[in-house]
């Protein structure tokens, strides 16, 4: 009973793809963070902001391969994280501008992500997001980010009945727990790659 007590909390990075304020791919991490203080004990959702990150320019490095503040902020909360979950809107067949820069600016130098395990939810109409989800994916193996296989979770967005509320917030109870079947899974996930350290 004291070794479960002592076993450290696992912190999951959530990074949406979005910047919109009521983005419904921000309402499924809202979500999540939600789902885990109610029922998952030793999960815990952070919000990462990626609002302020420059557009990559390897121009803005110093030249002992430092990086702009924010993006050194960034940087250290990636690093910090024991896992991540992204929530992926899909733009044009693909992965959002913001997410893919994000991406790559902790890519840089020394691989931020590297070896550390991921989950993606997204929402958005046709696929519900599902074509982002594979294109994250294949990025993913350059990053080597190991993705959880199962569940999937794309939401529909447009589809009746109302999925979200007007600020983007998850109102829909079926959603709220495939989120957690994600959740986890992601947890399981992490402890077993740990387990391997």
């Amino acid at each position: 009973m004291e070794a479960a007590a002592a076993r450290p909390v696992i912190r999951v990075a959530a990074i949406c793809g979005s910047l919109r304020k009521a983005s419904y791919n921000g309402g499924l991490l809202r979500a999540a963070a939600e789902v885990c203080e109610e029922s998952i004990p030793g999960l815990r959702v952070d919000h990462v902001d990626i609002s302020g990150l420059p557009l990559l320019n390897t121009d803005l490095e110093t030249a002992d391969g430092g990086f702009p503040p924010a993006v050194e902020a960034f940087r250290d909360k990636v690093r910090q994280a024991d896992c991540f979950l992204f929530g992926s809107p899909e733009y044009n067949y693909s992965i959002a501008t913001p997410l893919k820069n994000a991406l790559d600016w902790a890519s840089r130098g020394q691989n931020c992500w590297a070896d550390k395990p991921a989950a993606i939810v997204s929402a958005g109409g046709g696929f519900g997001g599902g074509r982002s989800q594979y294109h994250l994916r294949q990025v993913g193996v350059f990053l080597d980010l190991h993705f959880i296989n199962k569940p999937e979770l794309a939401v529909k967005a447009f589809e009746q009945p109302p999925k979200f509320d007007s600020d983007g917030n998850l109102i829909d109870a079926q959603i709220r727990e495939r989120i957690k079947q994600v959740l986890l899974s992601l947890q399981a996930f992490t402890l077993r790659l740990q387990k391997k350290d």
